[in-house]
């Protein structure tokens, strides 16, 4: 089994499609008003927005998007204009983070994991 895609909710996809075109996502289908889809630049994984009439109260989804040169992607986003909550942050679980959130509140994380990603020295052993 791979994780292929994951779809988060939006009020409104006019606005939020070139919210993530400006974060380096490819459109690949434009299904308005109720669908689009875009690749990431880098391996296999798509992400999508679905229109909503609702979002989700509380928390929501967090959706994590690996980059390997996370403090220089994100210098290129602020100079685009995309607001963070939080710039790259060493965290305790060994992964450096950035945090913002979408046009819908949907909690984005950037970061950057490297072999702890996979293998964290608290790695569960079969």
């Amino acid at each position: 089994m791979n994780l292929n895609q994951i779809t988060v909710p939006s009020l409104d996809l006019e606005k939020s499609i070139p919210f993530y075109e400006k974060l380096g996502l490819k459109l690949i289908v434009k299904a308005l008003p109720h669908y689009a889809r875009f690749e990431c630049p880098d391996g296999d994984a798509t992400f999508s927005i679905h229109l909503n009439e609702n979002l989700p109260v509380g928390d929501g989804v967090y959706v994590y998007f690996e980059c390997e040169h996370l403090d220089q992607y994100v210098d290129e986003l602020v100079e685009k204009g995309i607001q963070f909550e939080q710039l790259p942050t060493d965290q305790s679980w060994l992964w450096r983070e950035a945090r913002l959130k979408d046009l819908d509140g949907n909690q984005l994380i950037l970061f950057y994991g490297g072999k702890n990603r996979h293998n964290p020295p608290w790695r569960v052993n079969e």
